[in-house]
């Protein structure tokens, strides 16, 4: 499926969340890759633009975010990208959006 840019040069971003392992199997707990078989996590991000505020769920790679990422601290997001999804999970039809960003770094840094 396709996946879309997100400009996010005008927003104020924030931790919500640390980062933590994305897992891929709960039942193994076997963590989830990327293409380049690096190790995936996922962290909260609080996007702030033109007077709105969005809670992101957003997985970058293990090396793509600096360790001390805490909530509440001013960030900036490089190659953030939304992709829509669709599972079928238990009999059951899921849809939805996910966000992916190559890095994240404090702002300033």
């Amino acid at each position: 499926m396709p996946s879309f840019k997100i400009d996010v040069s005008t927003a104020v971003v924030f931790v919500a969340t640390a980062p933590e392992p994305k897992v891929k199997n709960f039942a193994t707990g076997e963590r989830a890759l990327n293409a380049e078989g690096k190790a995936m996590s996922t962290m909260g991000l609080l996007v702030s633009d033109e007077g709105e505020g969005n809670l992101l769920k957003v997985t970058i790679p293990e090396n793509g975010y600096p360790e001390g990422l805490a909530p509440g601290m001013p960030v900036q997001v490089h190659g953030l990208k939304a992709r829509d999804w669709e599972n079928v999970i238990k009999g059951e039809k899921r849809s939805g959006i996910s966000f992916s960003a190559v890095a994240v770094t404090p702002l300033g840094a």
